[in-house]
């Protein structure tokens, strides 16, 4: 493998950073509660600093309530790490593989301290986001960058980050193979019913996130000449590579639609919602639904409480068939896909990647090891930028001098 690393960077100009012997792997979650008792101090974790009360928050704690006060997203982050610890083993790689949240136990600041006692200094961070923007990639780089400060591990702890990982094959073939068993469900459904060729519509959907935070997705240099925002952008070629490996959709319409919104309501967030859009297609003559979750990893609680519970309602009440296609959970596809993702990045005895080259096929990707500057840009409530790892203007997580 020839490439043109800046040896006093460790990346090459298109963000692609030198192979490393890292010996520790971090997966980084956003949290969720384990009980009843946790439910409203983990909410007062997500909303800290905006000075929610906490009755508006048991308006939204009841989503959890109805869960036993059990968020899904814990068991399917343990499942996740015993699955790639499986992976990892059965190709010979002997890496540890760390959990650590944002908003709940294991918080990502304790993770790092077990890290370092535990001797690891080279750290490769795998965060739960798929696509750019804020909330999916450069929130998990501050997380990182203000652990390190607040735990006093800067420039005892390196940490990089793999790269945002929408176009690979480990995300997109799991959702390949689901669009197709659950437009074998609705067809089925309509079929019941005397249907066979009633109208089918294939529902793509994504969290909506404010528009600022979807204007400020990715580098300038690609914001600039690009004809939408990039975190639209990326789903909908996700959207695209899917449809046309899925024979059975071709010629059914599709669209890109929106769930979870939160916030003040005059604040503009990314649009249509679910709900509405369904609305839209029953008054279209749409028979039938397939909804298909490309903004998540797995089933976590807005899948299950936004679109197994509300979008699902919304469809009973309109008299349309629905099915949701899997999100790609402990897919071997998806796991497989994610180890591959560290072995491009993994030196092996030569300091070369244990994996060359990078597989994309999704437009838009490859996408960076090292963020170019102010990629996903967000000041904080004091109008402060927050310090991040991974990005060629971080100054924490890099080498110490």
């Amino acid at each position: 493998m020839t490439q043109d690393f800046d040896p006093r960077t460790g990346y090459d100009a298109n963000g692609q950073m030198v192979p490393k012997a890292y010996d520790a792997i971090l997966l980084s979650s956003f949290g969720g509660p384990e009980g009843q008792d946790d439910v409203i101090p983990f909410l007062r974790n997500v909303t800290a600093g905006r000075g929610i009360p906490d009755e508006r928050l048991e308006e939204v704690a009841v989503h959890y309530r109805k869960n036993g006060g059990v968020s899904p997203i814990n068991g399917q982050n343990r499942a996740l790490i015993a699955a790639l610890e499986a992976e990892l083993a059965a190709r010979d790689i002997n890496i540890p593989v760390y959990w650590g949240n944002r908003n709940w136990h294991p918080f990502v600041n304790d993770t790092l301290k077990n890290i370092a006692a535990d001797g690891h200094r080279k750290v490769l961070l795998m965060g739960t986001g798929a696509y750019t923007g804020y909330s999916a990639c450069r929130q998990y780089r501050e997380d990182l960058g203000m652990g390190l400060r607040e735990t006093g591990l800067e420039g005892v702890l390196e940490v990089d980050k793999l790269r945002q990982f929408f176009d690979t094959p480990a995300f997109v073939q799991p959702f390949i193979e689901g669009l197709s068993t659950s437009l074998a469900e609705v067809r089925a459904q309509l079929s019941a019913k005397n249907q066979n060729d009633a109208k089918i519509k294939i529902v793509f959907v994504t969290h909506s996130i404010p528009m600022s935070d979807a204007n400020a997705a990715g580098p300038a240099q690609l914001r600039a000449t690009a004809s939408e925002n990039l975190y639209t952008a990326q789903h909908r070629a996700v959207a695209e590579h899917i449809l046309a490996n899925v024979p059975e959709a071709q010629g059914l319409e599709h669209s890109l639609v929106y769930q979870s919104r939160s916030g003040a309501p005059h604040v503009p967030w990314l649009e249509p919602d679910i709900n509405d859009a369904l609305q839209a297609d029953a008054d279209a003559g749409v028979a039938g639904v397939v909804v298909v979750p490309i903004g998540f990893i797995s089933d976590h609680m807005e899948v299950l409480w936004d679109l197994d519970t509300e979008a699902k309602d919304s469809c009973a009440q309109l008299g349309l068939a629905f099915s949701r296609a899997a999100t790609p959970g402990t897919h071997h596809a998806f796991v497989s896909g994610l180890v591959d993702l560290v072995e491009e990045r993994l030196a092996d005895a030569n300091g070369e990647a244990l994996r060359d080259g990078r597989i994309s096929v999704v437009a838009g990707g490859p996408w960076f090891d090292v963020c170019r500057p102010n990629c996903c840009e967000k000041r904080a409530l004091d109008g402060t930028l927050r310090p991040t790892i991974a990005g060629v203007d971080s100054e924490v997580g890099v080498p110490a001098p």
